[in-house]
């Protein structure tokens, strides 16, 4: 059953600074309060203390989404031995006449549930739904971009607050080409600025194999008239049939194929997407095979730290 999550576009607030508030008289100003006592501070930090060691009232859901938990459900899922946080980034962009914009998210949200619920210890923070790019210039109707110093801030300061908040393994995947360079880089960053804390940062380049995914479609009798490793096949479309079939796995129509089968649009690159049936029993495949070598990569990955 197809989830429309709301997908957070995380550590996006970018304001260049505060306003200060304006200070009348001898008093003080509106805004500004007066420094605590140390007695103050004492018992503010005890008040904090009860908060967070207070049981939960209510029974928790079983999501590996931090977004869909209360705090409460997140703090008592790394006390369990959820020492593993996900950050996966995807992207908005133009993908030609029949997919959504937000098609790397969408794949995500299929993606990161299963790898998530394969490795056992691990939740899923918020989706990194905007991908790095060119926002200056000509910029594609449905495409929006973050510059790279903004995108790799981004990615800083969430595996930074993933650590603070008690997870010892933060693993950073990205959906798309752009982003791969980027996460890389702020995982490298964070393993260097961190080299003596036991907390990880690792880059997971394999999750984003779609070439084994177009290699298994074909070994499965599946036709696509597309090349290895291409991301357009005879259709000339930046589409391919292992992708319409994770998002039709998501919902059939973030890939219109309502309105494809009126238009008699209801193929990619010779092969059709109907029986739906049948496209969603190999996106079950993809999402297998996606999953194990994610995981596989994952695993390797921790045991080479």
């Amino acid at each position: 059953m197809t989830r429309l999550r709301a997908m957070a576009v995380v550590g996006l607030c970018l304001v260049a600074g505060a306003a200060h508030a304006q200070t009348t008289g001898t008093g003080g100003g509106r805004g500004q309060r007066p420094p605590m006592t140390p007695e103050q501070q004492a018992a503010a930090a005890e008040r904090r203390l009860a908060e967070q060691n207070a049981p939960r009232p209510i029974d928790g859901i079983d999501s590996v989404w931090m977004e869909e938990l209360t705090w409460m459900e997140v703090r008592d899922a790394i006390k369990d031995g959820k020492s593993t946080a996900l950050i996966l980034t995807g992207g908005v962009e133009s993908n030609g006449p029949h997919l959504a914009t937000g098609k790397h998210n969408f794949i995500l949200n299929v993606m990161g549930n299963a790898i998530a619920r394969e490795l056992g210890n691990a939740l899923v923070a918020p989706i990194v739904t905007l991908e790095p790019g060119r926002p200056e210039g000509r910029v594609a109707p449905g495409s929006v971009f973050l510059s790279q110093d903004t995108y790799r801030a981004v990615l800083t300061d969430m595996a930074t607050s993933l650590k603070s908040m008690g997870f010892s393994t933060v693993i950073l995947m990205g959906d798309s080409g752009g982003n791969q360079a980027g996460m890389k880089a702020v995982a490298d960053a964070l393993e260097t600025k961190y080299a003596d804390d036991p907390a990880r940062f690792i880059f997971i380049p394999e999750y984003y194999d779609y070439g084994s995914v177009q290699k298994m479609i074909k070994e499965s009798g599946i036709p696509e008239q597309i090349e290895p490793g291409a991301s357009q096949g005879s259709d000339g479309l930046h589409e391919e049939f292992g992708i319409d079939a994770l998002m039709a796995l998501y919902d059939p129509e973030t890939i219109r194929l309502s309105q494809r089968e009126k238009a008699g649009r209801a193929t990619i690159n010779g092969v059709p997407l109907l029986p739906l049936a049948k496209t969603l029993e190999m996106a079950r495949k993809i999402v297998e095979l996606r999953t194990k070598l994610t995981v596989d990569a994952i695993h390797k990955a921790l045991a080479a730290k």
